[in-house]
């Protein structure tokens, strides 16, 4: 058995006068002539059995029904704009992704040649974190900090870690740093979307100095950038940093690590889960994860 639909064409007549509240700029939208929209609009009050637009002292009004379907008719042809934009935009097989800075230049950007597409890849960052609207993000995937709860998407758990003091070499050579209590004496980092000093002196046992001991950034990425430069000590979180301590740009300090949680999930619009290019990306990002992670910090969910 069918489906027992109402003409698409006086679909988008009715919706486009319930928005409107005129017939005339309806007709204006659709480039059809106002009769038309009144004959598509009757057409469509038959087929319902219903009147859906009332008409009092010159003036055209909804019925109640006729609020409650156009909401839900607004709904459905936004929805249906909105896929059928990104099909379209997807045609030359490129996929959006929103990051912080951070995760692109630490840890994407370094293994984005081992994805099968990687010509397809179009990075963007943000400063903070990354917007999970998708209505307006222009994203297929955000990377996004921590584990937001988004409506209508799926989010996965991508990466955890803790932090532990870095500094770099040069920095070091100039300000020997040979207990944990030294750090009281030194400029420290601060970054505004995590600062978690308090807990590392904690953990170590030191009672921490009065803070902040430096200037604060807006993200990590941005702390850690300037104590590549020798500008003081930060918080780096192992994930994000292993690869820089090994490449000798920054030293570890200390064993004492601040307690592991989620800094990263693979966020999607759940109707586009499965789609090739998403799912291709998100088991890219899985492999690496596993690739990179120990027993510490390892991939929390598939």
């Amino acid at each position: 058995m069918g489906r027992r639909l109402p003409p698409f064409a006086a679909i988008r007549a009715f919706e486009a006068a319930a928005r409107h509240l005129s017939f005339a700029k309806a007709a204006d939208e659709l480039c059809l002539s106002p009769s038309a929209i009144s004959h598509q609009i009757r057409a469509l009050e038959d087929f319902l059995d219903t009147k859906l637009f009332e008409r009092r002292a010159n003036q055209t009004h909804l019925t109640l029904t006729g609020r409650g379907y156009a909401r839900r008719m607004t709904t459905l042809l936004d929805r249906l704009e909105a896929d059928t934009a990104s099909i379209l935009t997807r045609a030359d097989r490129t996929l959006r992704v929103l990051c912080t800075p951070g995760f692109a230049a630490r840890w994407l950007v370094p293994r984005l040649d081992r994805f099968e597409h990687p010509e397809a890849v179009r990075l963007r960052v943000s400063t903070g974190a990354p917007s999970t609207d998708f209505a307006s993000n222009d994203a297929d995937v955000v990377i996004g900090w921590t584990e937001p709860t988004v409506p209508d998407a799926d989010v996965v758990p991508l990466m955890r870690s803790g932090r532990y003091p870095v500094a770099s070499p040069s920095f070091l050579a100039a300000n020997p740093l040979n207990r944990p209590e030294d750090l009281c004496n030194v400029t420290l980092m601060h970054d505004e979307t995590m600062d978690q000093w308090d807990e590392w002196f904690a953990a170590a046992g030191v009672a921490a100095p009065r803070l902040p001991r430096g200037p604060a950034f807006p993200n990590c990425e941005l702390a850690t950038s300037g104590v590549e430069q020798g500008l003081g000590v930060s918080l780096g979180y192992d994930m994000m940093v292993r690869d820089t301590i090994k490449a000798g740009r920054l030293v570890r300090l200390f064993d004492t690590v601040t307690m592991p949680f989620v800094i990263y999930s693979f966020i999607c619009q759940s109707h586009r889960a499965d789609e090739p290019m998403i799912a291709a990306f998100r088991a890219f990002l899985t492999r690496e994860m596993r690739a990179s992670g120990d027993a510490a910090f390892e991939l929390v969910a598939e």
